[in-house]
C-alpha cells in the first residue's frame, strides 16, 4: 500500500510511504532537511511498522510539538489501522 502523508508542523510537505504488509518498503520526504529525511528513510526501509512507529514516536525538532520521524510514525499508524 503506497499512500502520500501530508504532513503538519515540520518543514518537509509530504511524506510518500510504501509499505507491504507489515514492513515499510521505503520512504520518500517531499521539503525537509535533505540529508536527515534520506537517512531516515534510508534506516527505516526493510524494517516492521510497529518497530518504526515505537522509535520514531514522540521525537521532537527543536522547539517544535513533533519532528519529520514523528511524522512519518504518525503516517504509519495511519496506514496501519488502514489495513
Amino acid at each position: 500500500m503506497e499512500i502520500a502523508y501530508k504532513t503538519r508542523g515540520v518543514c518537509s510537505r509530504n511524506i510518500y510511504i510504501d509499505v507491504e504488509g507489515d514492513v515499510v518498503k521505503s520512504v520518500r520526504f517531499d521539503g525537509g532537511c535533505n540529508g536527515n529525511t534520506k537517512g531516515i528513510s534510508s534506516l527505516v526501509e526493510g524494517m516492521k511498522v510497529d518497530d518504526v512507529i515505537e522509535k520514531l514516536s514522540g521525537i521532537r525538532c527543536g522547539f517544535k510539538d513533533t519532528s519529520c520521524p514523528d511524522q512519518l510514525a504518525e503516517a504509519l499508524r495511519i496506514i496501519k489501522d488502514q489495513q
